[in-house]
């Protein structure tokens, strides 16, 4: 029988990383990892470790602003990975082995306060962009107003889509909607892929501060419960469509936010389908664990849990309050990043 993350693997659930670090992505494959994410937390930190000074210094000497910069090693990185994970995409005939290229998280950022279409129009257009000439590249868009607005289009070009900062199954079904609006104006939908990335620990950390009042059975359980929900509902929307690959939920904020939780609290409660993007430190826990884990995505707590659940949480202002938070965690660390970009350049200048 086999435990941690092969048995993950093997209840069904497609692992991607939450990383496109190439030492962790090769760890990972040994795990039956078939999949990658990207963000700009994830290329500051391996811009920290120096290994990867010499492209940063090559880039400089070509004359590029920090932000080009940015972009041309986070389009290195992914494109690394994917070369990591093609076998996999080759293998499932398109249906899994990507690794998602996140658009630029600055279109977002509140204090520049950019018009709604022009919003949407940067996505479209850098999207398509991003996207050109990748097979097995997903194009992460935040399931913002402007997020949204561009998903349709995105779809109708073509475009393979990673629909993330999801909290509620409104933001779900707005952008399940949009997705297969555009996609039902391709010619052919052999290629057709979208998936829907669900934050999970993060509503729970919203119910211990905005719902204290829950009861012990139900508190820690919203963000499982929630996601569990809207799998299903994802299920039976395309169910009748008849489409040659999945379109899939990204069970996504896995790791354990919340004081005295398992490190495979999400894991154990989401295994058995779809996919799971989880943090390196988390696989690293489950596997020191050697654990089973089977399928339980498909199970939900008693009725008086969901009850209780259902009367005390406000969707609208988990959303509000969730989305806030997660679009200053969107641009915050792209800043980050263009100021570190920043100041390798200078660092690096003597070798120039």
């Amino acid at each position: 029988m086999s435990t941690g993350l092969r048995s993950v693997v093997d209840s069904g659930t497609k692992l991607w990383l939450d990383s496109i670090d190439p030492d962790l992505v090769q760890t990972n494959l040994a795990h039956g990892a078939t999949g990658a994410t990207s963000n700009p937390i994830i290329i500051s930190d391996l811009i920290k470790t120096s290994r990867f000074d010499d492209l940063i210094a090559k880039f400089a000497d070509e004359d590029h602003d920090d932000a080009v910069i940015a972009w041309a090693l986070t389009d290195h990185l992914v494109q690394q990975a994917q070369k990591a994970f093609d076998p996999a995409w080759r293998r499932s005939g398109g249906d899994d082995g990507y690794v998602s290229f996140e658009l630029d998280p600055l279109l977002e950022d509140p204090n520049a306060n950019l018009p709604l279409d022009q919003r949407v129009a940067a996505y479209v257009e850098l999207g398509k962009r991003w996207a050109r000439g990748h097979h097995n590249r997903m194009i992460k868009v935040p399931a913002t107003d402007a997020g949204i607005a561009a998903l349709e289009p995105l779809a109708a070009a073509g475009v393979t889509l990673n629909v993330t900062l999801v909290f509620t199954p409104q933001q779900f079904r707005q952008a399940r909607d949009a997705v297969w609006r555009g996609a039902q104006k391709l010619n052919d939908r052999s290629k057709f892929k979208s998936v829907y990335s669900i934050f999970v620990s993060r509503v729970d950390v919203y119910t211990v501060k905005h719902a204290p009042k829950l009861s012990p059975a139900a508190q820690g359980q919203v963000g499982i419960v929630n996601a569990k929900r809207i799998w299903k509902e994802n299920r039976d929307f395309w169910a009748d469509k008849h489409l040659p690959l999945h379109q899939e939920m990204i069970f996504a904020s896995t790791g354990a936010k919340l004081k005295g939780d398992a490190p495979d609290k999400y894991v154990a409660a989401l295994a058995g389908s779809d996919i799971m993007t989880n943090p390196p430190e988390t696989n690293d826990q489950v596997q020191k664990l050697g654990r089973t884990y089977p399928k339980r995505v498909d199970q939900l707590p008693g009725a008086d849990v969901l009850a209780e659940i259902d009367r005390t949480i406000d969707l609208d202002h988990l959303h509000k309050t969730l989305m806030s938070e997660g679009i200053a965690k969107f641009a915050d660390p792209q800043k980050a990043l263009l100021a570190l970009i920043a100041q390798k350049r200078q660092a690096l200048t003597p070798r120039r």
